[in-house]
């Protein structure tokens, strides 16, 4: 008769085998609650109220990828549930900031009965040579926290991208040697400084710190910012926030891409475009000004139709001329180039100078160009005036090109979320949902059996989205066809 079953005659082997089972489980359930009570959570090395730990919360140590039998340790329930979720970089910084704000850092390790270090000692007996006199620890023996911490450094400095990690305040607390040799830093730079020390780039330590300090509820509103690192080099960072069991931002994980191999032909593309783009302006110029004296010069002495072919290649000319120049600028706006520096500039006079010059075109096709300013004076805008001039004369201009005769322009200023906004609606012929994402690309042209005829480069838009987005602005557009189109540009005001 089997010792653990009083009813083993009448039980097959499998039964026997399940009885045992329950009987083994059983006493480590007793066993791990009386020594889990008075213990401490292995990983952040606080302690645990007594009935906070249960079977399900018991977290195996793996050993060379398997989970061993009798080598387990007990962990707060917050801990067990963060090591589940979190990546292995976010781990480390998650048990980082628990270990600072608790007790010092120890790891426990505890056996199964049965498998205690002395390997005579029982349950009982360990616990009684730990609870003796002059005891004052829980009834468990500290471990070298050492070995999982290599093993998480040797995970992070084998990555094949840039890793560095920060804390709440913004204070780096790891980095990978590719981060370093991606940033040009030295070989021996350790963590333990403020971002400023290991990034040069002021948008992405700004992007950083934020992200560090809990400034974005929502991950997902985290986009990837671009960067240059001397003048061959180009990368892309990734930052994503740490959440902490309270749901604060203890911190954040910074990854770098390099996309040289990207960023470097597109660069020497918008080079020979800009270089053959100014080849051909002066050739083209002359073209156009040698065609207006023909024309000039012999009225009425050449043929009608010859007449028609010269104008047709003037007006032909000239739509180059204004291609070449729209490429020209927008090379220069993508390079970071301004033809001023930048100044306080009154939005209203501006707005008005620009509506007077247009005023005529608008004129010519019997539209209403009306421009309405608020009574109270808004705050000035910091930025190259020919670059203010240049947005809101290309949004006006195509507003008078795409509406139709006898139509009306509205051009209206008022201040907007600690800015300046302007917003230019026509209603003209107007643009289908499925072309509104796509109209600030370059060359990007919405043809239909109403626009097909009107001339343009197709870059119009484009050099506004990269004059607003380098003022520090935002563009954006609200149409529907045969409703007409409004745009919206929103500057920040100049700090006082």
């Amino acid at each position: 008769m089997d010792r653990f079953s009083p009813f083993a005659y009448d039980l097959d082997e499998a039964d026997i085998k399940a009885e045992r089972r329950k009987a083994r489980e059983l006493r480590a359930s007793q066993w791990w609650k009386r020594r889990c009570a008075k213990g401490f959570c292995h990983y952040c090395g606080q302690p645990m109220p007594p009935g906070e730990l249960t079977m399900d919360h018991i977290v195996p140590i793996a050993r060379g990828g398997k989970s061993t039998k009798g080598n387990i340790v007990p962990a707060c329930k917050e801990c067990n549930n963060k090591k589940k979720q979190l990546l292995p970089m976010e781990w480390e910084a998650y048990l980082q900031e628990r270990r600072a704000v608790g007790s010092d850092p120890f790891s426990e390790t505890m056996k199964h009965p049965g498998h205690e270090a002395s390997g005579t000692k029982g349950d009982g007996a360990a616990d009684r040579a730990q609870s003796g006199p002059g005891a004052s620890g829980p009834a468990c023996r500290p471990a070298d926290p050492e070995p999982e911490n290599s093993r998480m450094r040797a995970i992070i400095d084998s990555l094949p991208y840039g890793v560095m990690v920060t804390d709440g305040s913004g204070r780096v607390v790891l980095i990978n040697p590719i981060f370093n040799r991606q940033m040009d830093l030295p070989g021996d730079t350790t963590a333990g400084r403020p971002v400023a020390d290991y990034i040069a780039d002021r948008g992405l330590r700004s992007l950083v710190v934020e992200v560090s300090q809990g400034g974005f509820q929502d991950p997902g509103e985290i986009g990837s910012y671009e960067f240059p690192v001397g003048t061959d080099k180009y990368f892309q960072a990734r930052c994503r926030p740490l959440k902490g069991g309270d749901r604060q931002c203890p911190g954040a994980v910074v990854t770098l891409e390099e996309i040289t191999a990207v960023k470097v032909p597109d660069r020497l593309k918008r080079e020979f475009v800009a270089k053959v783009s100014h080849e051909l302006r002066s050739p083209l110029s002359t073209i156009h000004e040698l065609l207006a004296a023909v024309l000039n010069d012999l009225v009425g002495q050449v043929p009608p139709t010859d007449a028609h072919l010269l104008s047709r290649a003037k007006e032909k000319t000239q739509g180059l001329i204004g291609l070449i120049g729209d490429l020209l600028d927008l090379s220069r706006i993508e390079s970071g180039a301004v033809s001023e520096a930048p100044k306080s500039v009154n939005l209203a006079e501006l707005l008005e100078n620009i509506i007077d010059f247009l005023g005529a075109r608008a004129a010519a096709k019997h539209q209403v160009l009306a421009l309405d300013l608020p009574q109270q004076p808004l705050p000035a805008v910091q930025a190259d005036p020919l670059a203010l001039e240049s947005i809101f004369a290309n949004l006006i201009t195509n507003a008078i090109n795409y509406t139709p005769e006898k139509g009306r322009i509205a051009v209206r200023l008022a201040g907007a979320d600690g800015g300046v906004q302007v917003q230019v609606e026509d209603n003209g012929y107007g643009i289908e949902a499925r072309h509104l994402k796509k109209i600030f690309e370059r060359f990007y042209r919405v043809k239909t059996e109403k626009t097909r005829y009107i001339t343009g480069t197709g870059l119009g838009l484009a050099i506004v989205k990269g004059l607003v987005d380098s003022i520090g602005g935002q563009v954006s557009v609200a149409s529907a066809p045969y409703e007409g189109s409004t745009f919206t540009v929103w500057l920040p005001a100049a700090s006082a």
